[in-house]
């Protein structure tokens, strides 16, 4: 298993030595690249990578990191707070970014 540090170092190898170059926002049913003004439902999209950071000393610290990749080969990267349910999100969504699902954890 791959050490990606912190938070911040994660993104940025994930940004510079994995290619995820995009910023993606958690929408309802979608993501969405704000500065592309693209999203993309929920089939057209999947999770390679799920990263699980927790704050030593602060439960508000704690966050989630996606690797996506879209079906027209973006990739990038999604932030999340301690828990997709937490936010207003779909039960599809919910779903889609389950850390129970079959893919790795790192």
């Amino acid at each position: 298993m791959k050490d990606y540090g912190t938070l911040s170092q994660a993104i940025n190898k994930l940004k510079l030595e994995e290619g995820y170059e995009y910023d993606f926002n958690l929408l309802d049913d979608k993501i969405e690249i704000k500065s592309e003004k693209e999203t993309y439902q929920i089939h057209e999209f999947k999770v390679d990578k799920v990263l699980r950071f927790e704050g030593a000393s602060n439960p508000d610290d704690n966050a989630i990191l996606y690797a996506i990749t879209t079906e027209n080969n973006k990739k990038g990267v999604l932030v999340d707070g301690y828990g997709i349910s937490s936010g207003q999100v779909s039960k599809e969504m919910m779903d889609k970014l389950d850390l129970k699902s079959r893919r790795p954890t790192d």
